[in-house]
């Protein structure tokens, strides 16, 4: 087969310059280690058999004459290679969402896994992000070496072959689950890439044991190292009774999309670097949306190697990250609901910002008829609900309640189209338009729900308590300089110390989690 070499192509300055800025040499020394840290980060296409590979590909290591390296599976896909059957390019972590300014492409595959592409245009989705079309294809090439349809193309393929390698689905779901408009269309994009049916690929190598009944299983991986334990204490510190749940080391909570409501279990396999998510859906198109949510959650497509290598050179973080090595940054679920909570915990205890959220979704929230799956009963309730909702009636103060309103009123009358936002200032000045938000709350929306890998709340106050300052507490001021030398993942060196919070929840539950910032009204 032969198949055209990207760095030759003609016409293609942009991707020319993205291949130049790859290092061929060095990809090639780590694919030679198969070392997993390096998975997902580049792609290796074998231009002597026409496949794309992952590092960790059991293969022998091809010459490195017969070998390119591409950013992205679907800029490989994009130059005629196809995937690999037996590293199974398809789980492998996505790209780091960190480089440079591609927080914009991190928020664009957000919208693409949720179908922007599958019925909209790349017009549309621009106009979403508040930029121009010929700009969001330049940072396409720029970061991923291939166009947006491309990407959105590839990762309908890819998914799908997830499907049909890990699940007992039928074959027409899986076509709309991944996007595609017909059964017809998903068959004849299958064989042209993996030269077979997708019912002859699956009778291949589907060996393993159905999940439980009305569930779906799969795997996502992740760059090793991955601190689960912390990950989950995080989350279980904080978690709404009722709504979600931690027991037996498992995560367990109700999700909803587009107004219609599931479960979902996640559990950890360290040895194979990969969680295992448990789905109950109502519906097969929401899978995709849903995958894409909980790798959000759990940060799994984060390269901690890279962060790491920078912040281990300052001298307050280098023991900590070898006191907690692989520790990411949880996400959140939902944008709104993890804003609710980012204002229920201005200035009290995490374990008394859970109380109040318990009562937010006892009382406002949609009760479930799922029986007792781990107590979990209800959704949590929509900007709609809460924008008129008397929350002084579950105890909160009247500013308290009034803020919360406000801010879902934002939410239901898409004020703040935080999604669209630029950047991080962006985001931060259309959060503390609201009254009753200021930096605080705001950073800490932009850090878990927005997965802005450089939010930093410089007023929390277990941030302060962890940085040694002999008998005063470091003031927020000092500490936001100090974190200069952490950009551009001051998200990351803010988990570290908050692990390194003596006052922190997974040690003491009466830990005062909030901020020192006056213009946080609470």
């Amino acid at each position: 087969m032969q198949v055209r070499k990207w760095l030759v192509c003609p016409g293609r300055a942009d991707i020319v310059r993205l291949m130049t800025n790859l290092d061929q040499d060095i990809c090639y020394q780590a694919l030679k280690t198969k070392d997993a840290r390096f998975d997902g980060r580049f792609f290796t296409a074998v231009t002597s058999t026409g496949v794309f590979c992952r590092t960790i590909c059991p293969a022998t290591v091809p010459k490195r004459a017969n070998c390119v390296f591409y950013p992205s599976a679907a800029a490989a896909m994009n130059a005629g290679y196809r995937p690999c059957l037996r590293c199974r390019p398809e789980t492998a972590p996505g790209s780091p969402a960190w480089k440079g300014v591609s927080t914009t492409v991190n928020r664009a595959l957000k919208l693409i896994n949720e179908g922007a592409l599958d019925e909209g245009g790349v017009e549309e989705l621009a106009s979403r992000l508040g930029i121009g079309e010929r700009y969001l294809r330049r940072l396409f090439l720029d970061h991923l070496g291939a166009s947006p349809k491309a990407v959105a193309q590839t990762r309908r393929l890819l998914f799908a072959k997830k499907l049909v390698t890990e699940s007992h689905l039928p074959l027409t779901e899986i076509a709309f689950a991944a996007g595609f408009g017909s059964i017809r269309r998903f068959n004849d994009a299958f064989v042209k890439l993996y030269k077979r049916a997708p019912r002859d690929l699956r009778r291949e190598t589907l060996t393993e044991v159905p999940a439980n009944e009305g569930t779906i299983s799969l795997k996502l991986s992740y760059r090793p190292p991955y601190d689960w334990d912390r990950i989950i204490g995080f989350l279980a510190a904080r978690a709404i009774t009722g709504l979600e749940a931690v027991s037996d080391g498992r995560y367990h909570r109700a999700i909803q999309l587009e107004e219609k409501t599931g479960l979902v279990s996640v559990k950890h396999d360290p040895q194979r670097h990969q969680l295992i998510a448990e789905f109950s859906l109502p519906d097969i198109t929401l899978l995709r949306p849903a995958i894409d949510r909980i790798r959000r959650l759990f940060d799994l497509d984060t390269d901690i190697g890279e962060i790491t290598s920078q912040l281990g050179k300052d001298p307050h973080l280098s023991p900590l990250i070898k006191a907690y090595p692989g520790l990411r940054v949880p996400g959140a679920w939902d944008l709104f609901e993890l804003s609710v909570r980012a204002v229920l915990g201005q200035q009290i205890t995490v374990a008394a910002a859970a109380t109040f959220a318990k009562r937010i979704v006892s009382h406002f929230g949609t009760s479930l008829d799922i029986g007792d799956r781990h107590g979990i009963t209800h959704t949590f309730p929509s900007p709609e609900i809460l924008a008129k909702a008397d929350l002084t009636s579950i105890g909160l103060t009247q500013r308290r309640s009034d803020t919360i309103n406000g801010l879902a009123r934002a939410f239901a009358e898409d004020q703040l189209k935080l999604e669209e936002a630029g950047d991080l200032a962006d985001i931060h000045d259309r959060l503390c338009q609201l009254k009753g938000i200021g930096p605080w709350t705001a950073q800490y929306i932009a850090l878990r729900a927005l997965k802005e890998p450089d939010a930093f709340p410089e007023s929390d106050l277990g941030l302060i308590r962890a940085i040694p300052n002999g008998e005063e507490r470091i003031c927020p001021k000092d500490l936001l300089a100090m974190a200069e030398n952490w950009r551009p993942w001051r998200a990351y060196a803010a988990q570290l110390l908050w692990s390194a919070d003596p006052g922190g929840p997974e040690l003491k539950k009466n830990r005062t989690s909030g901020q020192t910032d006056k213009n946080d009204e609470g």
